[in-house]
């Protein structure tokens, strides 16, 4: 599933709870509540939707904390972690070795890998956009605020940043009223995509 809309549509509002939304920045995430750059993944590139509330560890809407890679996953793995021990500069490599920890649940690996490569392109939203989902995952709100911020700062009109920005505050740290302003900056920015959609419902929810 592309990440853009998992971060998105991971989870929804009810009773004045997000019940999991979140957008990742481009590449096949499997489905599930939980927002990452083009390289060998086929969607990767837009910057991933996570989705709300829901942490490795107990709040709904997570990824699960376990999830055994399929061997045809394992064996890209193996390759890619090949191909970054040969180049450690390889910057896509290194990404797509995050997306694929990303997909398989290892959210440590994947904070790693990310980290590698922005180590390299150290201004790249989505793949900011990326780790910032996996360091929600890994209760490391602080951290997902954190790059989500500057993938925003990076490119002003990067939306899903933003949006998933606005999840932390509402579903994570219980702060309605920063989750309103990403969410409403979301609205300006893209007032017909579909985070925008999203984001009007959850400003209504919060409303209430």
């Amino acid at each position: 599933m592309n990440r853009n809309i998992m971060f998105a549509l991971v989870g929804g509002m009810a009773a004045g709870f997000l019940a999991g939304y979140f957008v990742f920045s481009g590449g096949s995430r499997e489905a599930g509540p939980v927002v990452a750059a083009p390289t060998a993944n086929a969607n990767a590139g837009a910057g991933t939707v996570m989705p709300a509330p829901s942490l490795a560890g107990g709040m709904p809407g997570a990824m699960p904390a376990t999830a055994l890679p399929s061997a045809e996953a394992q064996a890209r793995i193996a390759r890619i972690e090949a191909a970054v021990l040969a180049d450690p500069k390889n910057h896509d490599a290194w990404v797509a070795l995050g997306n694929e920890y990303f997909d398989s649940h290892q959210f440590k690996k994947s904070v790693d890998a990310y980290g590698k490569a922005l180590a390299i392109k150290p201004e790249d939203p989505n793949v900011l956009t990326d780790q910032g989902v996996m360091f929600r995952q890994l209760g490391q709100f602080d951290k997902a605020i954190a790059n989500f911020q500057k993938a925003n700062k990076v490119q002003p009109t990067h939306v899903q940043s933003l949006f998933n920005l606005g999840v932390v505050y509402a579903s994570d740290l219980n702060k309605p009223d920063e989750a309103a302003k990403a969410w409403n900056k979301v609205l300006t920015i893209a007032p017909t995509s579909d985070q925008a959609a999203q984001a009007r419902q959850m400003l209504s929810q919060l409303k209430k």
